[in-house]
């Protein structure tokens, strides 16, 4: 029997080789429902809410019957008591340029300029992943003083967490999944960063909104379904930061922006991950 208090499954998958074969299969496990990822020496772990789990929930997961990776997995409930032991076996501090540590409670305080505090319970957005990471570049090396930001599908809400350290005026930050709004709200008041709003929901909350930046670091289908709404909410001279898609899909995300007077303005790539930057 199981017990009342079990809310997750945690899976384990081993990969050989390594790259690219996590990258996929963190792209196919998001696509298919689960929440949050770590990656670790031989692979991913991956989370996802017991009630959102089903018995043939990896069916859809191509890569596992692809020949060539060799991957295996196990999977165990996990206790929401025990949650937190899970990722802080497997989260490592990471630093992005020198500038920004995206670190556990646990961690030793870095000497970087600035230093973000996450605990990411079942968000995703722990710098770890190469879009997170990308975007993380990204914002170091614009000038957000004064401006308003928006973080959609903010997860953790340590790229909105990051806008707010470097001086945006007006931060908000949406995510469809009531875990990330929680544990959006939890980052903020440990970072104390008070400035970001966060808001529970889909690109329907933007309707009459306006900003200066917008970061969308999501995935190629919900981009290329809500493209048409960023750019109806970008100030003129505003910046649009898209990530979570692949290097090949940037001709689809670049003929959608293009469509709705959108130029792409420069780009960055990670392990075939891409993220790229259009202004009107």
């Amino acid at each position: 029997m199981e017990q009342v208090n079990t809310i997750y499954k945690g899976y384990y998958f081993k990969a050989t080789p390594l790259q690219p074969a996590v990258d996929i299969l963190i792209a196919e496990l998001g696509e298919a429902g689960f929440e949050s990822f770590v990656e670790t020496n031989e692979g991913v772990s991956a989370y996802i809410q017991k009630e959102e789990w089903y018995e043939t929930i990896l069916n859809t997961i191509t890569i596992l019957k692809s020949d060539e990776f060799e991957i295996t997995y196990t999977f165990e409930d996990i206790e929401q008591t025990n949650w937190n032991a899970e990722w802080e076996k497997n989260f490592k501090p990471i630093i992005v340029d020198n500038l920004c540590t995206v670190r556990a409670p646990f961690h030793e305080k870095p000497n970087t300029k600035y230093d973000i505090i996450i605990e990411p319970k079942m968000s995703f957005g722990t710098g770890h992943h190469e879009t997170t990471h990308m975007m993380i570049q990204k914002l170091l090396k614009t000038d957000l003083k004064g401006k308003s930001v928006l973080d959609m599908g903010c997860g953790t809400g340590v790229l909105a967490i990051l806008a707010a350290m470097r001086g945006a005026a007006i931060i908000e930050a949406i995510d469809i999944d009531n875990w990330c709004y929680i544990n959006s709200l939890e980052n903020i008041e440990k970072n104390k960063t008070p400035k970001v709003k966060v808001y529970e929901g889909d690109a329907r909350l933007l309707k009459d909104k306006q900003y200066d930046v917008m970061i969308a670091n999501i995935n190629r289908n919900i981009l290329l379904n809500d493209i048409k709404i960023y750019a109806n909410c970008l100030n003129n001279n505003g910046l649009l930061l898209l990530s979570g898609f692949y290097s090949e899909d940037l001709s689809l995300i670049k003929k959608e922006c293009a469509l709705r007077g959108l130029k792409m303005k420069s780009k960055l790539e990670i392990n075939n991950w891409m993220l790229a930057a259009f202004c009107l």
